[in-house]
């Protein structure tokens, strides 16, 4: 308990002085950056390089401020855990890498904090050692290993360029970008790698609170705002518009036909994901990375509600045994209320400010009609997962256990009092100080869709509370996120076929068939050698004349 309690209240103060720095470093417009060079090779120079400005501060501080209310929760979520100095070993490395990732421009050191958010991600999704843990597990990591595979493949094309410093390169190589970006919506689960994430809910929930509201899963949209100006260049912007619009479009969808109360809000991130990447495909970048602020921390204040519940209704995750919990579980509810109100973009939350300034530069921007549709489908899904949810769990009649004894935790309420009041003026905060230069010229119709799109939420969740599907093949389609599931539980053949081609070739071709032609050759020549040593000499002089051939043409 006080090593939680004092990582906690490091964390903390660490958060609100990187906080202040950031503040700083934008208004008198400040960058610092830090060069160490380990070794050159030829012209290329491998280097360790620390970028500091104002985004950089600003995102680990919010980091730093989350980490801090994850490990006070800790206390109490997982007490009695054997394994306890694991998790928070795991759980700093985690942070560690997140901030190298975050801090340097450079491709090397970007790779090491990229491997290390993967390798200690699937370490920490089967923390709980089981068969769904150990298959999510494996899932998440072949996933977002082919990102991996796509980032060093664009680190050794820039070899040949002779730097890794992203900074120093004013135009990047069309096929170096298209590289990067595969990295980068693999890791933040753009279609089609959107089923990894779902399947990380096998990760504690403090884990989940601090995964995927402000480190691995924002990694991918942090690197492409960095990369921004390439990204409109290239013109591959109109490419990542089309995939993140259709990632909302169908994790909405999923979310309303879902009963696990963890993955909606895991489903409810990938939608939040897919927003600000399409907002920075339209060019802005320093609206994604408000949204991406704002969304950690209600998102997270969200994930440490849900632990609450389902760590009092003993690991129960099914949203259908819910109900009544605002009378059983009265400040708990009232943060998880704020929360989703923020999600929601309801007037005056975090999440308003935010969403609704999104989505007017959306509106004015010139956009084509399928990506349009898509965003207006999926605002009226977003409300009606969150009413839905609502309806389940405060207004249905509990129906679990007659004998269960609801008590709210000291530690896990008073981490969440930050959260919840970042979640209610961190918004309003950040568009005083830092986005407060948009001008918005919309008809009064434009600006009165989206609470008309809001109403339109309300009804249709209102709806799918009543009369959900029975239909099992809608269920099954809707379940397995548009047949993905199908396709990705199907990944083992990748291990089979590794399997058989050892056994096929190198253990049946070249150690029996190879060796005894080599071994037939070799008499061959031992013949000819004593029998004949002109044709001896003529089928060696033949060979070194191919062999020439082949080097010098």
């Amino acid at each position: 308990m006080v090593k939680f309690l004092m990582l906690s209240l490091i964390f903390f103060l660490m958060g609100l002085v990187m906080f202040l720095l950031g503040l700083i470093f934008y208004y008198f417009d400040i960058i610092i950056m830090i060069e160490w060079e380990i070794f050159s090779f030829n012209s290329v120079l491998m280097n360790m390089l620390m970028f500091f400005d104002w985004m950089s501060l600003m995102f680990i501080g919010v980091v730093m401020l989350i980490f801090s209310s994850v490990m006070m929760y800790s206390i109490e979520y997982m007490m009695g855990e054997l394994n306890l100095n694991r998790f928070i070993y795991l759980v700093l490395l985690f942070v560690y890498s997140m901030f190298l990732m975050v801090l340097s421009p450079s491709i090397l050191s970007i790779l090491i904090g990229w491997d290390g958010l993967g390798l200690i991600s699937y370490c920490l999704i089967i923390f709980y050692q089981n068969i769904n843990s150990y298959n999510s597990g494996m899932l998440t990591i072949l996933c977002n290993r082919l990102g991996d595979i796509s980032l060093i493949l664009s680190m050794f094309y820039m070899f040949t360029f002779g730097s890794w410093n992203l900074i120093l390169y004013n135009n990047l190589d069309y096929f170096c970008m298209v590289l990067l970006v595969i990295c980068a919506i693999t890791k933040s689960a753009q279609f089609p790698f959107s089923i990894w994430l779902p399947a990380a809910m096998a990760a504690p929930t403090p884990v989940s609170s601090l995964v995927h509201s402000s480190t691995l899963v924002t990694a991918g949209v942090y690197l492409m705002i960095r990369l921004m100006y390439f990204l409109n260049i290239l013109e591959l912007n109109f490419y990542l518009l089309m995939i993140s619009s259709f990632t909302m479009f169908m994790s909405g969808v999923v979310a309303n036909f879902e009963f696990d109360l963890k993955k909606i809000i895991a489903l409810s991130t990938l939608s939040q994901l897919g927003l600000m990447m399409s907002i920075l495909s339209l060019g802005y970048s320093d609206l994604s990375f408000f949204h991406l602020l704002v969304h950690a921390m209600f998102k997270s204040l969200l994930f440490l509600c849900a632990g609450v519940v389902i760590h009092l209704m003993m690991d129960n995750q099914d949203i259908r045994f819910y109900g009544g919990i605002f009378n059983k579980l009265p400040f708990t509810s009232s943060c998880m209320l704020i929360s989703i109100c923020s999600l929601c973009g309801f007037p005056f939350f975090s999440g308003f400010y935010s969403k609704d300034l999104i989505m007017e530069i959306m509106f004015m921007n010139y956009m084509n009609l399928f990506s349009l549709l898509l965003l207006i489908f999926s605002t009226i899904l977003t409300v009606s997962y969150n009413f839905r949810l609502i309806l389940y769990l405060y207004f249905k009649i509990y129906n679990l256990n007659c004998y269960m004894n609801f008590i709210e935790n000291k530690y896990m309420s008073f981490s969440m009092i930050f959260l919840v009041l970042m979640s209610m003026i961190y918004g309003k905060m950040m568009i005083f100080m830092f986005f407060y230069s948009y001008e918005i010229i919309l008809n009064v119709f434009m600006k009165l869709l989206v609470l008309f799109l809001c109403i339109l939420g309300l009804s249709l969740g209102l709806f799918l509370y009543k009369f959900y599907l029975l239909n099992s093949i809608l269920l099954f389609f809707f379940n397995s996120m548009f047949f993905m599931k199908f396709f990705y539980m199907n990944f083992n053949f990748i291990s089979e076929f590794s399997s058989n081609f050892n056994l096929i070739f190198e253990k049946n071709f070249l150690e029996n068939k190879f060796s005894l032609m080599v071994l037939k050759m070799n008499f061959m020549f031992m013949f000819y050698n004593y029998n004949n040593v002109g044709l001896t000499n003529l089928l060696k002089f033949v060979v070194m004349m191919i062999l020439m051939m082949i080097i010098f043409f």
